[in-house]
């Protein structure tokens, strides 16, 4: 999967295209509103490397946007905004075992702690990189 420049979150529901939205590809079907778009930590995967030894780009976890110097596991239950998007995080997303089938790696145990950030699109509009994520007036 390529990185894409911008993405059109849509409120209450999902990112256009996604494979949650669309109902298609593998993904959990456990219906859950605040799993509509979830965020990685850019200094996760750097982590990984460094610790773990396993390199471990952005288009393998799996999750829909990477974002670097947000700690992540801090913003459970906050409203906040990407852009002009909002958000709220609902839950810190969890790690996978088809993750490590997909991508041939053993990551499960090391992103434990550290898989993500489920989140709901309260209001939504377009992503792109470099769009800050700061918090909700």
């Amino acid at each position: 999967m390529a990185a894409e420049p911008k993405l059109s979150l849509i409120a209450d529901r999902g990112i256009e295209g996604d494979r949650y939205l669309l109902g298609a590809g593998f993904y959990s079907k456990k219906p859950e509103v605040g799993r509509q778009v979830t965020l990685f930590e850019m200094e996760t995967l750097e982590a990984l490397a460094r610790d773990e030894g396993l390199r471990f780009g952005p288009h393998e976890h799996r999750r829909n946007v990477t974002v670097r110097g947000v700690p992540l596991n801090h913003l459970v239950g906050q409203r906040f905004l990407i852009g002009t998007v909002l958000v709220e995080a609902a839950r810190l997303s969890v790690p996978c075992h088809h993750l490590e089938e997909v991508s041939g790696k053993r990551v499960f145990k090391a992103l434990l702690h550290r898989s993500g950030l489920n989140c709901r699109i309260l209001r939504g509009g377009f992503i792109a990189v470099g769009d800050m994520v700061r918090p909700a007036e």
